[in-house]
């Protein structure tokens, strides 16, 4: 059984590996489309430094904080891009918006498999019950304890940030859809419409609001899908 502190030092570590990846794939997909606003700012990378650099309060002090007050983990961070790209070039923007839940999802798939691997292998068993911490446990003890535990976290947290990211509020990426679409002259005017500051806080709120019902029947849909024998209510 883990402590309250090993749990919130795992989620920790996760947290910062995810959001590193996405918003590193933010920056990589800007740069190849001709913005090197983040690549200049070293945001090219899988080194947290210069993520936490750009957003010490949303990496560093917001997920402690809401940690210690809630058991639960709230943060962010952010890519800078060039607005003045961003709207001469607004399907090259979209496809950059997208690119860090796309990262976020590529680690649920591979959490996936790992799981299912360890599930074929007999390092891991399907669990009584599920929570965002449990998704699998060991069937020996040792290595395979803390594997489960990791392998859980990754897994639950990003795909939270996928589909939190997906929903299309400003500032979420999924607001960023629309620009795939859109002729040139409507895609400048919804750029540009969102960018309201009053706008983005409110995207914020709603999102927020509207996932929390949901994520838990998401959870067990994906868990269901790892251990179709379980059938978890």
């Amino acid at each position: 059984m883990q402590s309250d502190w090993e749990r919130g030092i795992l989620w920790y570590g996760v947290f910062v590996f995810s959001t590193v990846l996405h918003e590193a794939a933010h920056a990589w997909t800007a740069l190849k489309f001709g913005d090197d606003t983040a690549a200049r700012g070293g945001q090219v990378s899988l080194n947290p430094w210069p993520h936490i650099r750009r957003e010490p309060f949303g990496m560093v002090v917001m997920p402690i904080l809401s940690w210690l007050a809630g058991g639960w983990l709230l943060g962010w961070a952010s890519a800078p891009f060039n607005p003045e790209w961003a709207r001469r070039f607004p399907r090259r923007a979209a496809l950059m918006a997208l690119a860090g839940p796309a990262a976020n999802l590529l680690l649920v798939i591979g959490a996936a498999w790992i799981i299912r691997i360890g599930l074929e292998w007999h390092w891991f068993d399907a669990p009584h019950s599920i929570n965002s911490s449990r998704l699998v446990v060991a069937a020996q003890s040792g290595w395979p304890e803390l594997a489960a535990s990791v392998i859980s976290v990754v897994l639950s947290l990003n795909l939270l940030l996928f589909v939190f990211n997906l929903i299309p509020l400003p500032p979420l990426d999924g607001s960023n859809v629309p620009l795939l679409l859109l002729p040139p002259a409507a895609a400048a005017r919804y750029a540009e419409f969102l960018r309201a500051p009053w706008l983005r806080l409110v995207g914020i709120i709603i999102a927020s609001r509207f996932l929390g019902p949901f994520f838990p029947d998401i959870l067990r849909f994906v868990a269901n899908f790892i251990h179709p024998h379980s059938h978890y209510q």
